[in-house]
């Protein structure tokens, strides 16, 4: 007897759908996914669906609403995995940015009738309301970093996922370090490589798109920026990225702006 694909499920929360296009931007390698797998819910996609349990979870997105935190626990009860994937589902996103301020005050200079928006004070990842399996950082996403988690958990193994510096990335691509050179501020020496320096390559200094590496040391790295020239406000506004609620990120960027 023939044995059954493993589910693969997608799921959308708060954010842009820029990760979701990124798995259905692998072309060639979506169709061995296909493969392997069966989609049974990816409304990005398709809108048919196959009910739960699910094998694989991908979650996109960050909760912001009362429905939101109920609808992640019920995902969660379904899969067998789940892996949050972005910067809005693995540390809030850029909408993570109301956080700092008291969001109904935006509601009421942004809506007409403030009293239909239904929403929480804080725009939270995933990891913050369920258990998560595995976390994949990225404004967007790295496709192939996608490709082999999903590889990974289909085999049960560890997924082989960089935690070092973009830095790292610049030294394989011989770039001429911009803080070095220019005196650019940069954020490469604590964000987790993925995205392939881009920024750098461009002599510009690393956003943050992919998060913070494995024991960043942000608080230094402030220092510097602050030795350079840059002031304490403008440190502030260099973390209040797309990941500006990581931990690390968030308790540099309160430190300064105290």
């Amino acid at each position: 007897m023939r044995k059954n694909k493993p589910k693969l499920a997608v799921w959308k929360f708060a954010s842009c759908d820029g990760c979701q296009l990124s798995l259905l931007d692998c072309e060639d390698e979506l169709l061995e996914i296909v493969g392997a797998v069966e989609i049974a819910y990816f409304l990005e996609a398709s809108r048919a669906t196959v009910s739960g349990p699910y094998d694989i979870s991908l979650v996109e997105g960050s909760i912001t609403t009362p429905h939101d935190a109920e609808r992640i626990h019920k995902i969660r009860k379904v899969s067998k995995y789940l892996i949050t994937i972005g910067a809005c589902a693995t540390a809030g996103g850029i909408q993570a940015l109301r956080n700092f301020k008291d969001v109904k005050e935006f509601i009421s200079i942004v809506y007409a009738n403030p009293s239909y928006i239904e929403t929480l004070n804080k725009s939270t990842p995933i990891a913050d309301h369920v258990f998560v399996d595995f976390e994949l950082r990225g404004c967007p996403i790295n496709k192939y970093q996608l490709i082999e988690v999903i590889s990974a958990f289909l085999n049960n193994r560890k997924p082989n996922i960089p935690s070092y510096s973009v830095c790292i990335e610049c030294k394989r691509k011989g770039n001429v370090c911009v803080m070095v050179s220019a005196g650019t501020p940069c954020l490469g020496p604590v964000v987790q490589a993925g995205c392939g320096a881009i920024c750098p390559s461009y002599n510009r200094g690393c956003y943050g798109c992919f998060g913070p590496k494995e024991t960043p040391n942000v608080f230094s790295l402030a220092d510097h920026f602050l030795k350079s020239g840059v002031t304490s406000a403008d440190v502030v506004k260099i973390l209040r990225n797309f990941n500006s609620y990581a931990e690390s990120f968030r308790k540099v960027s309160e430190a300064y702006e105290r």
